[in-house]
């Protein structure tokens, strides 16, 4: 496995909310990206202590040896982290209302455990295509489930951004989890949406195919999403599993 990271301001805001990183361990890799809110600094402190939260426990852990145990340890950790998030924003003024997206993704040679919060994203592209193995947790993305409106039609509505999960911001969570096994060649995107708010499924595709390196990769989707207007940070974890190192 080898893999690059990518965050930044874009072209409009004053401060980068956006937060994330990719950590190896014995195990093996695991990748964030947190996409904060909640006012000025707030969200960047939201961010930051979830990307710190997940690399401190990842450089702890020693052994995940199966499926269950990978999807208990991110499911127990959304759970400690959310509680951490929600306490200090009730005893700091200054981040009340604080929350973040959160997709995490638990990633070893033989399987990838994925979960998430908010809207923030992970795809996957391998010989069987490019797919989107999440569920934004937004209005939008619940008025297309039930029937109300079109992708075609969230992809320009005006309330796109609301989301209805978040973390720390509720004492409760309800995330998602979902595993899936490696294949040769495959690459696993994560991003927040600034990116996906400005690029197409087919524009991913095009850029994660270009024969460059993980980093040119990921430097390309973010200037694509620059050139669109760049209104929003824009963050990118990739991971190549198998073939040549890049």
């Amino acid at each position: 496995m080898n893999f690059t990271f990518r965050t930044d301001i874009g072209r409009v805001r004053s401060h980068n909310e956006d937060s994330g990183g990719v950590f190896k361990n014995q195990i093996g890799i695991l990748a964030v990206v947190a996409d904060g809110m909640g006012g000025h600094r707030a969200g960047d402190v939201a961010s930051a202590m979830s990307t710190d939260y997940f690399r401190q426990q990842w450089e702890q852990e020693k052994k995940i040896g199966s499926v269950v145990e990978a999807e208990k340890w991110l499911a127990d950790h959304f759970e400690k982290l959310n509680s951490e998030l929600y306490v200090h924003a009730k005893q700091h003024e200054e981040c009340y209302g604080m929350g973040t997206t959160l997709v995490v993704a638990l990633c070893t040679e033989e399987f990838i455990s994925i979960a998430h919060i908010g809207d923030s994203r992970a795809y996957i592209f391998n010989e069987f295509g490019f797919h989107l193995k999440t569920n934004d947790h937004s209005l939008v993305q619940e008025l297309v489930r039930n029937g109300q409106i079109s992708e075609e039609e969230a992809e320009h509505h005006p309330r796109r951004n609301v989301l209805l999960r978040a973390l720390g911001t509720e004492k409760d969570i309800k995330m998602d989890v979902t595993t899936l096994q490696v294949e040769e060649d495959q690459l696993l995107l994560l991003c927040s949406d600034g990116l996906t708010n400005k690029l197409s499924t087919e524009d991913l595709k095009w850029q994660l195919e270009k024969d460059v390196s993980l980093s040119e990769r990921a430097e390309g989707l973010i200037k694509l999403a620059n050139e669109r207007g760049g209104e929003d940070n824009i963050t990118v974890a990739i991971v190549h599993f198998g073939g040549l190192e890049q």
